[in-house]
């Protein structure tokens, strides 16, 4: 007969087994929200011409447009019903954000718990749907306007098309925006940051061939490809790096006596990243470059006309793309940490626990203690974004390269993998450490 620590034993391996089943599932379920997302930048919009339509990006193409592609991971260049991609979500959520720090009502109701982030959470959604619409149709009135050597990109331009063309492509936003969200809440995290990464990633086998292409033409000397590789190797290893770098400001606990027993008397740390807003700066200032889309990209004027000129001056290279670029960045990096890591918070929560730090006043001069650290690693983490989103736009003006190879699109990519890593062995931890507890306590009986 079967023992009753052997039963426990089996129910316990059991149970690490269920939870490594779980884990496989969470996998499983993101590879298969990224399928569909995919395949929905296949499906066409109705009404449009593709060959036209090709023939007419192939000649807009550059600056924002191919930003803009790359974050929808091909589907504007196919023109398909998620040409717009999550970048609406991502445009409202910078807004409501900005207002939420903005307004008293909304912080108030941002405190208030699980209800006031739900609240917060469906503004967010009916602004991301007004957002949509209006971009929505604006790129369809840009579409009837576009017309290509063999004719009009729009087989039956009209009012029809307009209200398809705006029904489609919000439809597509929205449903992404919810994909985004079953992602994060039903696989391991980060949804909406790994829809961006499968879209960019998706295209690097196009960016990689178009590039040995250019090789082969004789546009790159086998040595300025090797240098190109020695480069795109160097920016990785500098983003790993600089992701993984953190400043730990030492805590210590003094002991304090709970009935017979000494406790406390420990030393801990706060880890503070050098990097602390992760990819959300570059990716909220592309979105707030890329929102006059419609209006400028699209545009069917003249060269000599307004819009066609702002087109030009926020192409790649240009001096204002890259001063706004970069100045978006640093404001989005001091804005984005200051709302995840407030020192005030931080110095009450230490204070309360009966924390401090050594040399350091519990309080307000712990509070102004970490907001002077996390000032200067932000102001080094902005400059490191800039740098990394900056240098290589130079690289693509000057030797035109696919923009795949920004430094934007690379610092997606290897955060949200970080990060994606990160969870996963998150996860592992926790089914481990359960495994452990269950198996000391059968030996403890």
């Amino acid at each position: 007969m079967v023992s009753a620590a052997e039963q426990l034993a089996k129910n316990a391996n059991w149970g690490a087994l269920a939870k490594a089943t779980e884990l496989k599932q969470r996998l499983l379920f993101v590879l298969g929200a990224l399928l569909v997302y995919r395949l929905g930048t296949y499906i066409p919009v109705p009404g449009i011409d593709p060959h036209i339509w090709n023939e007419i990006f192939s000649q807009k193409g550059g600056g924002i447009l191919d930003m803009f592609n790359m974050f929808s991971g091909g589907a504007l260049q196919r023109m398909t019903i998620f040409a717009l991609n999550i970048m609406p979500y991502i445009s409202a959520s910078i807004i409501m954000q900005l207002a939420t720090s903005m307004s008293p009502q909304l912080e108030a109701m941002k405190k208030e718990g699980e209800m006031g982030r739900t609240r917060i959470n469906q503004y967010t959604r009916y602004l991301t749907v007004l957002l949509a619409t209006v971009q929505a149709y604006g790129l369809a009135v840009g579409l009837e306007s576009m017309h290509g050597a063999s004719g009009s990109a729009v087989i039956d331009p009209g009012l029809y098309f307009r209200i398809s063309t705006v029904i489609t492509i919000v439809g597509g936003t929205m449903f992404l925006m919810w994909l985004g969200e079953q992602i994060t809440a039903r696989g391991i995290g980060n949804g909406i940051s790994l829809i961006i990464f499968a879209g960019i990633v998706a295209e690097l086998p196009r960016a990689i061939a178009s590039v040995l292409e250019l090789g082969r033409q004789g546009q790159f000397s086998f040595i300025e490809l090797l240098m190109l590789f020695v480069l795109v190797c160097g920016v990785i290893a500098f983003i790993v790096f600089m992701e993984r770098a953190q400043r730990r400001v030492i805590v210590q606990y003094p002991k304090r006596q709970q009935g017979n027993r000494m406790m406390g008397g420990t030393s801990n740390h706060i880890p503070l990243k050098l990097n602390t807003s992760g990819v959300i700066p570059p990716i909220f200032a592309s979105s707030l470059l890329l929102l006059p889309l419609p209006v400028v990209g699209f545009s069917g004027a003249d060269g000599g006309d307004f819009t066609a000129m702002i087109a030009r001056y926020l192409a790649h290279g240009q001096p204002i793309y890259m001063l706004l670029y970069g100045a978006l960045i640093i404001f989005f990096c001091f804005f984005y940490t200051a709302v995840v890591f407030n020192p005030e918070d931080n110095a009450e929560m230490l204070r309360k626990y009966g924390g401090f730090i050594p040399g350091i006043r519990p309080g307000k001069n712990t509070a102004d203690y970490l907001d002077y650290i996390l000032t200067r690693i932000t102001t080094i983490g902005a400059l490191y974004l800039v740098f990394i989103c900056i240098l290589p736009e130079l690289l693509i003006s000057k030797y035109s390269m696919p923009f795949y190879f920004g430094g934007t699109s690379l610092l997606i990519v290897v955060s949200v993998t970080l990060d994606t890593v990160a969870q996963i062995h998150s996860h592992m931890i926790a089914h481990q450490y359960e495994g452990l507890i269950k198996k000391a306590k059968l030996r403890g009986r």
